[in-house]
């Protein structure tokens, strides 16, 4: 099985409703990258507060998820909610440097940084992030215009939340 094709079937496509939803989509792709290898994931969002990141089940899927030849591209406004609230996520973050790129759009509008999670193959994004209200799906049309929608903001962002923090 193509892991890039088989997501699809695995997840949900179609509206989702409700921060129980949405928090369930989070770790439902998590834990089926893991499954199927996904190569790359994108995960936008202004302050991923609102995210099941600590969660000790997302931490063993992305641990699952991280192999040579992944690659995670995080996008945020700010990291401040993610270092407060997430540890296993930035413990996880810590240990896989290498395969994962964090950036931040200071100078982006909350409302309008997309709250997204991306993969070759299926995607899901909340329109309304306050009523967490939004779309899945492993349409084309769908993940490309995300995808080009995330390379925007990707362009807009500069590096951010370090592995590590060095002192003087």
């Amino acid at each position: 099985m193509n892991p890039e094709d088989g997501n699809a079937a695995a997840l949900p496509s179609g509206r989702f409703e409700g921060r129980k939803d949405f928090q369930q989509l989070v770790r439902d792709a998590l834990a089926c990258a893991a499954r199927e290898g996904w190569r790359e994931i994108i995960l936008c969002d202004a302050t991923f507060a609102d995210w099941p990141l600590g969660e000790r089940a997302v931490a063993e899927s992305l641990q699952a998820w991280s192999a040579s030849g992944r690659r995670c591209t995080l996008v945020a406004k700010s990291w401040d909610d993610v270092i407060r609230r997430h540890a296993r996520f930035v413990t996880w973050r810590r240990t896989w440097a290498h395969i994962i790129e964090a950036r931040a759009c200071a100078s982006a509008d909350a409302l309008d940084l997309p709250s997204a999670i991306w993969s070759p193959g299926w995607v899901m994004q909340r329109i309304d992030p306050e009523r967490s209200n939004g779309y899945s799906g492993s349409e084309p049309e769908r993940r490309v215009l995300l995808r080009e929608n995330l390379q925007e903001w990707l362009q807009k962002s500069s590096p951010s939340f370090p592995s590590t923090t060095l002192g003087l």
